[in-house]
């Protein structure tokens, strides 16, 4: 075993014993010997920083990920020595400090351990770019699991994985490709049933190792900056990600209309093909809320240009479309074209906006236009700047959303991808290199975006997309996980990174719908729309190298089913808003894997294609050619098949059929789920009733409806309407309370009830304690009936 006496074993410098201990209300400090300083802040009860400083110097303390609104506080915080330890109590864990070695131990208040470090902290100089690479290594408990990380193309266990942050074009990339579009540097550690978080928030390249070359070792190091991490515990995963997004941030409510399903290609043009698209969906009444503009509506690829021979009146054509029901998004790229007569290039270069290499010439690169130099989005006067940008795009054009594409920054034709390591940046005043800059550069220039396009759709909501991302970038922006492939294989990677993505904080995700590289066939495509309209964001994207890739493009049958799954898509628009009110209000993903739904049951550790839509709906993509169904596991608890009410108990597997036109969906026992009638698009036809199809249970479940104005922000002055409904099942009997909050008048009256699985005929209805007649809420042989929207007390009994 190595002892930290040693000061230097292979290179790596380890910190030795503690000499001094103070403590500044919820700041503990530790002070080695040789300069070590380790600064523990208390955050939470369960919310512990750790961050190390070599030669007694913290680094100013900065960060791009932290949410200035997350919410912080404690109520308990004791600490004692004795003659080997610091000991430090929160209410909710235990932490020890070794006084030789100022290696961590981390327990329950019952005495578990739930991690501890092995070397601990350690660091080599490095001598090249100066600074350290710092490292951290813990133990790995038998039996442990691990989740979270982004977007990582892998088994969602990543138990056995190694994998870096290094935000990376990564075109047509492959199954267990690394890295990939983004750096979300946070894990989930799963043992003996209790969950921890660690977020290690270091924006130069990480790198994780989860007992792949040691096994019962995990670690993780950085290029430079500081060993500063955050540890979450649970000990339900729920627990650790919402405190993890709480940290982090989570959106504000989008409009109604991003949650829609979006039509993309790289390109419609010129205009007239824009408008033929659009005219194809309403003539075959396939809902549909947004058209794509890529790269090809630019003049020369210059951002914030038109090309008039393609869009000679683009505000017509925008208003046009709107007319019709369509959002026109546009997409925008960082690099500004090298060219003397084009004036925003012209007004970054006097403003001295680009960034530069390392001597002071401007860092350049080619991409789409060219030669382009590249806006320093971590300085905010270039983020001030470039929000303004938008404003004619937002207030006079009408554009409704913004794309921000090869944002890593892509660089064509160099062996990197992207900028050289030497490109120097603002980062909001603490200057440094790409090499630290890199990963939150996509970051900044979609939170630049935002900003504007905030300022200039309001009093509307923005909406927003960026491919490259760093920790805390759902704050700002929707997402997508870049150049996908049209394959089987790439179906079971867009799966697994939704469920990731959701675990890691960021839940406004989606996948190319089809593939973006190559060309599917009509099976693969409907298939991965039955996938796609069951993730957050809903785009189906294609190169166009290969064909067409509208829902028509495949025949007549292909396109039945394509219509019938967005049509399920917009009729579960509120209880898909309803999941983004509780992802941005209360931090719970939009999509929850087997394991974060029941961690205690091992079967679910190691499930890669079920996942929990919302609360209360289990779906199951069919993930194979030819596939007439498939095995599927069942979590704990009573599920409906969605298509013939038939019920199945969980916590076993068993086979589901599901031929092309069907997919395996199954609603949990209890469950009232809303919806809304079929509209081609958000706004088209006014919602006279609002559906509820309730599911019998046998005991108690709660649903939840959230709605507002679907745009705008009066929600944010109380006027929404939120409604808790609580179904109590008996053998004879059913009761349903609805308990309101908010301000906002739906314009529907009535409920409309669709029951399912009552085991008993209905014989009497009582409402708010009153007998009511059976016509007076117009029953038919399927237990549906309406009743007034504000009603307290359902109550039905069987004859």
């Amino acid at each position: 075993m190595i002892t930290n006496t040693e000061l230097e074993y292979k290179g790596n410098l380890y910190p030795n014993h503690i000499v001094e201990f103070k403590q500044d209300n919820h700041n503990l400090y530790f002070t080695t010997e040789n300069g070590v300083v380790l600064k523990i802040t208390v955050l939470r009860g369960s919310v512990i920083r750790f961050r190390y400083a070599t030669n007694y110097i913290f680094e100013p303390d900065f960060s791009y990920a932290i949410d200035e609104e997350a919410s912080l506080g404690y109520s308990v915080l004791d600490v004692n020595e004795n003659e080997t330890e610091y000991t430090i109590k929160t209410a909710r864990i235990h932490i020890l400090v070794d006084k030789m070695t100022l290696r961590i131990q981390v327990s329950d208040l019952e005495g578990n351990i739930i991690n501890e470090d092995e070397l601990g902290f350690h660091w080599e100089e490095n001598y090249e770019y100066g600074g350290n690479t710092v490292k951290m290594s813990k133990i790995t408990q038998t039996g442990e699991s691990f989740y979270g990380m982004g977007d990582k193309s892998t088994h969602s266990n990543l138990k056995g994985k190694r994998v870096e942050n290094w935000v990376t074009d990564s075109y047509a990339y492959g199954k267990d490709q690394d890295p990939l579009y983004k750096a979300i540097p946070f894990f989930i550690g799963l043992n003996k049933g209790k969950a921890y978080g660690i977020f290690f928030d270091n924006s130069f390249k990480t790198h994780f190792d989860f007992a792949h070359e040691r096994r019962n070792i995990t670690s993780f190091w950085a290029d430079g900056g500081e060993m500063n991490y955050y540890f979450f515990y649970g000990p339900d995963m729920s627990t650790v990600v919402g405190a993890y997004s709480n940290l982090t941030g989570t959106p504000e409510l989008p409009p109604l209309w991003a949650l829609g399903f979006h039509q993309s290609k790289w390109s419609y043009y010129p205009e007239s093909n824009v408008k033929e698209i659009a005219k194809q969906f309403r003539d075959l009444q396939i809902p549909c809320d947004a058209i794509y503009l890529d790269i090809d509506y630019m003049d020369g690829f210059r951002c914030f240009t038109w090309d008039k021979n393609h869009f000679p009146d683009p505000k017509r054509m925008i208003s046009e479309l709107e007319a019709e029901g369509f959002k026109t998004v546009i997409m925008i790229d960082p690099g500004i074209k090298i060219d003397r007569d084009y004036w925003i290039y012209n007004e970054a270069l006097e403003n001295d906006y680009f960034c530069k290499r390392g001597d002071g010439p401007l860092m350049h690169g080619k991409v789409w236009p060219g030669e382009c130099n590249f806006p320093d989005f971590t300085n905010p006067e270039v983020r001030e700047w470039w929000a303004e940008l938008y404003k004619e795009f937002m207030s006079d054009l009408g554009v409704h959303a913004v794309w921000n594409d090869m944002n890593e920054p892509a660089v064509m034709e160099v062996p990197s991808k992207t900028a050289p390591l030497d490109t120097r940046h603002d980062y909001d005043g603490h200057p440094c290199t790409h090499r630290k800059a890199h990963n939150v550069y996509g970051m900044q220039m979609v939170r630049a975006t935002y900003e504007g396009v905030k300022k200039y759709v309001y009093p509307k909501r923005p909406f927003v997309i960026t491919r490259a991302a760093y920790a805390g970038t759902q704050r700002y922006s929707s997402t997508w996980t870049g150049d996908n492939v049209a394959t089987w294989e790439h179906l079971w990677i867009a799966n697994v990174q939704m469920q990731r993505m959701c675990m890691s904080g960021y839940s406004f995700a989606g996948s190319d719908i089809g593939g973006f590289a190559e060309q599917p066939n009509g099976e693969l495509f409907a298939r991965w729309v039955q996938l796609g309209v069951f993730h957050p964001f809903c785009r189906v994207h294609s190169s166009g190298d290969h064909g067409d890739q509208e829902p028509w493009s495949f025949g007549s049958d292909i396109t039945e089913i394509v219509k019938k799954f967005i049509e399920i898509r917009y009729q579960l628009l509120p209880y898909l808003y309803t999941m983004f009110y509780k992802y941005s209000k209360d931090h719970i993903p939009m999509i929850k894997p087997l394991v974060y739904y029941d961690q205690e049951d091992t079967q679910t550790h190691f499930r890669t294609d079920e996942f929990i839509f919302g609360d209360q709906i289990l779906v199951c993509p069919i993930q194979e050619p030819n596939a007439q169904g498939r095995r599927m596991y069942f979590p704990k608890g009573r599920w409906y098949d969605f298509w013939t009410n038939d019920s199945v108990n969980g916590g076993k597997e068993r086979w589901v059929t599901a031929e092309l036109d069907k997919l395996p969906i199954y609603i949990k026992a209890g469950a009232v789920i809303p919806k809304y009638p079929i509209q081609q698009y958000i706004g088209q036809v006014e919602i006279k009733e609002l559906i509820l199809d309730t599911y019998f249970k046998l005991g108690v479940e709660t649903s939840e409806v959230y709605e507002d104005a679907q745009d705008g922000y009066d929600y944010k002055k109380g006027r929404y309407s939120l409604r808790n409904f609580k179904l109590t099942g008996k053998e004879k009997s059913l009761t349903i309370q609805q308990f309101k909050d908010g301000s906002f008048i739906t314009e529907y009256e009535t409920l409309k009830f669709n029951f399912h699985g009552l085991p008993f005929k209905i014989g009497k209805v009582e409402v708010d304690n009153e007998e009511v007649t059976l016509k007076s809420v117009r029953p038919n042989g399927n237990n549906t009936f309406h009743i007034d929207k504000n009603f307290t007390l359902l109550h039905i009994t069987s004859k």
